[in-house]
């Protein structure tokens, strides 16, 4: 890991015909976002030049062509093509695709090698990233396989953290996926990350049931007795401070969540439906668990607004920040480690 002051941010430029060239331009527009980082765009000069002249910005940037090639302190542009490329805002493009997914590789190449430290990934479109060499619902399951650890998705905010048992399957196969050993695996991936990036010692968890009412003694599904409960008891028995399963229903509406530093969804919707309802626009996807520090901003491409100029860059620059603070965070975990 490279010193605290030159903390080097890769940045995926997502989906060209997207919001994400104007999000990351909006972001680094503001020249004081230097003073925390440098940013290295995995994209070409010459479109991030048409997005800049496209949404009239006051911007410099340094063209690269290798990572060695970063200039500390300036807008970085990676070139990981030379061709011009056509853009259309709002439209989904197959083509427009493969260049999201160079930008992803080019990044995470970059990021395994140690060149940068943080990845910040601006949004994809799940449908056109599709193809024979690139078959991952979405940018966690790519970086899990590319990446050391166990990987979990965990979407944050300074109040409110949720980590997913299951994320990207279908409802008709969840419980399926739910087992004792996915439940202790889930529980200690999102203890430890709560420890080294987070900087919280002793950590709660509060953990949702599988079924509406958590199975109501098994007249809605016995999976919250057969399978949550007794896994819960034993990970309580270890020492850690693990609760539930609670009923999903009137977990978030009670304000019951502020009891605790995170909390575990059974599903994708379960967690991200109440997480984006009280921090949308404000929210980071943080993928937990792996080696290296990934996040990216809590919404899609919005291919409803691409290219107005009206897109908010709050939730990404929320997502950078967040990076840059937990590649610090690990970075104290792992002095504090080593003297102990």
């Amino acid at each position: 890991m490279k010193k605290e002051e030159n903390i080097i941010v890769g940045i995926s430029i997502g989906d060209l015909n997207g919001i994400g060239g104007e999000i990351v331009l909006k972001t680094f527009q503001d020249a004081r976002i230097l003073e925390f980082c440098t940013p290295v765009i995995f994209a070409s000069v010459k479109v991030m030049s048409f997005f800049k002249t496209h949404f009239k910005m006051d911007i410099n940037f340094n063209g690269i062509n290798h990572i060695n090639q970063t200039i500390i302190g300036k807008v970085n542009v990676m070139n990981v093509w030379k061709e011009n490329v056509s853009i259309n805002f709002g439209k989904e493009d197959f083509k427009i695709g493969e260049y999201a997914i160079k930008s992803l590789v080019a990044a995470t190449e970059a990021l395994k090698e140690g060149s940068i430290d943080v990845l910040v990934t601006a949004p994809i479109n799940k449908h056109n990233i599709q193809s024979e060499t690139f078959k991952f619902p979405g940018h966690t399951d790519y970086l899990a396989q590319q990446l050391e650890g166990e990987s979990l998705m965990f979407m944050i905010t300074d109040s409110l953290k949720v980590g997913l048992l299951t994320d990207h399957v279908p409802v008709s196969e969840v419980s399926k996926y739910i087992t004792p050993e996915l439940i202790e695996e889930k529980i200690q991936t999102v203890y430890k990350s709560l420890q080294k990036d987070f900087q919280i010692s002793k950590p709660k968890i509060a953990v949702l049931g599988i079924n509406p009412h958590t199975g109501d003694n098994g007249v809605i599904g016995s999976e919250d007795d057969d399978v949550l409960r007794p896994t819960l008891h034993k990970i309580k028995e270890s020492g850690k401070l693990v609760f539930g399963p609670y009923a999903a229903d009137s977990f978030f509406g009670s304000n019951n969540y502020k009891n605790f530093d995170a909390v575990i969804a059974s599903y994708h919707d379960q967690g991200l439906i109440p997480f984006k309802t009280l921090s949308f626009g404000e929210g980071v996807n943080y993928t937990a668990g792996l080696n290296k520090v990934r996040t990216s901003p809590d919404h899609g491409t919005a291919f409803e607004i691409a290219g107005k100029g009206i897109a908010n860059e709050t939730s990404f620059k929320e997502a950078l920040f967040a990076g840059i603070q937990i590649f610090k965070h690990r970075l104290e975990y792992e002095t504090l480690v080593k003297r102990v």
